[in-house]
């Protein structure tokens, strides 16, 4: 509690010293900068998240909450934009990422979609996730299940399916940009230190769940002991000690870096890193970029994903959509 409301404290100071001028944004916190911890060398750790090393980010505001499926639904009304899975791909798109000799796909395949989560009807190995995640063409922000499903009734959700340049879009229309990968595990720690969790170091309580998260047997049963089978409104667990909600559970949320897993041993040994960036470019093979995700989703359990902890990291295809998968964004202040 103490550590907890010297976070809280940290940010309501920094605000103070705001210029009055400089109004607080809707829907948005104050996120005071700092130096860190970056990244994990705890046995829970995967090899993408070491070693530990010192980091400083200068202040920022981010959004209180993923985005909505009101708020995303206010854009698109406002442009007319249309999500990567509501578009057709062309062989060509599908070729650049795909590795050399990948045959052509056929034109009846080439339509609208998006990766959807069912779950298998027993236990399976779960080495291989092509048994729970299925491409459903018709499957994208406003039908998160496929066809015959909608949004009706989900407004408050995170919106999903939304790949990076979807995101991306949506952020510049915002006025806004996503966060970097230190912004978003600076703001998700809440002055918490190196605590394994957003909320601390107690493990994840199945009777006061502190986040969406699976409970259960992954990917076949689901206790939905949090209330939750698939996303949940925003709001409905504690937020951290910064005022942000969801930063643990929920939807897997886009970062603006470039995604490279050997990024924090190439800092190693190094002196504080100030407001990283990330790569310039996409390490790794030309068909595969990926950007990063962090947060981890309703899908994650200690069994198979325990990537709901602050310091779990994640890329993937940014042009690609999921049913896990969607964002929130941040605001440069004006001094």
């Amino acid at each position: 509690m103490v550590l907890a409301g010297a976070g809280a404290f940290a940010a309501a100071f920094a605000l103070m010293r705001l210029s009055t001028a400089e109004a607080v944004p809707p829907g948005m916190v104050w996120i005071p900068g700092g130096e860190f911890e970056m990244g994990t060398d705890s046995d829970a750790g995967r090899p993408e998240e070491m070693p530990a090393h010192r980091v400083s980010v200068r202040s920022f505001w981010m959004d209180v909450t993923e985005v909505t499926n009101a708020q995303f639904k206010a854009f698109v009304d406002a442009t007319g934009y249309k999500t990567t899975a509501e578009r057709a791909p062309t062989a060509e798109e599908i070729l650049k990422q795909s590795p050399p000799g990948t045959p052509s796909p056929p034109p009846e395949k080439l339509v609208p979609g998006s990766l959807v989560f069912r779950k298998t009807a027993a236990a399976v190995d779960t080495s291989d996730f092509t048994q729970w995640w299925h491409w459903t063409p018709g499957a994208d922000w406003r039908h998160p299940e496929g066809p015959g499903s909608s949004i009706d009734g989900r407004e408050s959700h995170p919106v999903v399916h939304v790949s990076w340049d979807d995101a991306a879009a949506y952020a510049t229309w915002a006025g806004k940009r996503l966060p970097t990968e230190a912004e978003w595990e600076f703001a998700a720690r809440g002055g918490l230190g190196g605590r394994r969790y957003v909320w601390g170091d107690s493990p994840f309580s199945e009777e006061n769940p502190q986040a969406n998260i699976w409970q259960g047997e992954f990917p076949w049963r689901n206790t939905i002991r949090d209330g939750f089978e698939r996303t949940a409104p925003v709001k409905s667990f504690p937020p951290n000690p910064f005022g942000l909600y969801d930063m643990s559970g929920n939807v897997w949320e886009w970062c603006a870096d470039w995604f490279d897993p050997a990024l924090y041993r190439k800092r190693a040994g190094g002196s504080v890193v100030i407001d990283p960036k990330g790569p310039d470019a996409a390490p790794g093979p030309a068909f595969n970029p990926r950007r990063a995700e962090r947060g981890g989703s309703f899908l994650c359990h200690d069994a198979y994903c325990s990537r709901y902890r602050p310091s779990a990291r994640h890329g993937g295809a940014p042009d690609t959509g999921m049913s896990h998968l969607g964002f929130r964004c941040v605001r440069d202040t004006a001094r």
